[in-house]
């Protein structure tokens, strides 16, 4: 069982965003802005586009619900939505509130929050998510 695996499966500790039978949503740990949201799979699937099409239906359905739910709670010009990562063997959908397009450079410094501040976001989404 992969990292994101045990996330979904209450196995390591997350800040809860969404979550359904099939997808889970949560923070992302090490965060371009505040409401930077992970969306994933419960299946394990590597790679996003070896999913079926019906499941790459009802995941993309699932993200947007989210990403309507972070710009409510985070409001932004757009959430970007951005697929990438090697490092976890897992397929996951960044979901990034941005004023700009800087505010999706991976190169940049990371926020540095604190639990509280991570609780209070997730809370946000939450509240937000329909």
């Amino acid at each position: 069982m992969d990292i994101f695996s045990k996330i979904a499966a209450g196995e390591i500790p997350s800040y809860k965003c969404a979550e359904n039978e099939e997808f889970y949503a949560f923070l992302d740990i090490n965060p371009l802005v505040k409401g930077h949201t992970l969306v994933i799979p419960r299946r394990e699937v590597d790679y996003i586009f070896d999913m079926d099409d019906d499941e790459i239906g009802r995941y993309e359905q699932f993200a947007k619900r989210v990403a309507v739910a972070i710009k409510k709670a985070f409001p932004c010009r757009k959430v970007a939505q951005v697929v990438l990562g090697l490092e976890v063997p897992h397929a996951h959908i960044h979901l990034i509130p941005m004023q700009s397009e800087a505010d999706v450079d991976f190169r940049r410094e990371k926020l540095k929050l604190t639990e509280e501040e991570f609780k209070e976001i997730a809370t946000k989404i939450r509240e937000e998510f329909v």
